[in-house]
């Protein structure tokens, strides 16, 4: 088991996990910022996982650092505006894990709902208590009906 101590070592366990998954064949400089949005994306959400099992304060601010260093992408890219989308969302996300009802158990199965990755989906519902059951099969077992082919004739009576 792997501990992650510093926002560091979050982004470096989130690059050989990045680096196991297949790339995709863009430019190489699409290639690497992709990578770099990826890896970044995914230490957030194992951010947020660590602060779900330990709920430690250190883990919190761990969590709103790794959101405001993706905020500061959009200002980089020389957008004017103050993006604060990943650092209003993470202080959500940390208030309803650390409530006890379950009224902001709508927010974290949103958060939920929003992660492509069903692996790390699986781990953060377990994490955060979240009953994530599998989806009712689309088809239900048909009753056979033995009126149904009442008044057609047998098979064997169609001759062509």
């Amino acid at each position: 088991m792997t501990f992650v101590s510093e926002p560091g070592d979050l982004t470096a366990l989130s690059e050989r996990i990045c680096s196991a998954s297949p790339k995709q064949s863009v430019t190489m400089d699409q290639s690497a910022s992709l990578d770099w949005n990826a890896r970044t994306l995914l230490a957030w959400h194992l951010a947020i996982l660590r602060f779900a099992l330990t709920l430690e304060n250190a883990d919190r601010l761990n969590v709103l650092s790794v959101a405001a260093q993706i905020d500061r992408l959009d200002r980089q890219s020389g957008n004017g505006s103050d993006f604060r989308f990943f650092r209003r969302t993470s202080s959500e996300l940390c208030a309803a894990i650390l409530e006890p009802n379950d009224a902001p158990r709508t927010i974290l199965r949103q958060y939920l709902a929003q992660i492509d990755d069903a692996r790390l989906r699986q781990v953060l519902a377990a994490a955060l208590g979240i009953d994530r059951s599998a989806p009712a099969p689309l088809r239900t077992a048909r009753k056979s009906n033995p009126a149904l082919w009442r008044g057609l004739p047998s098979r064997s009576s169609i001759r062509t």
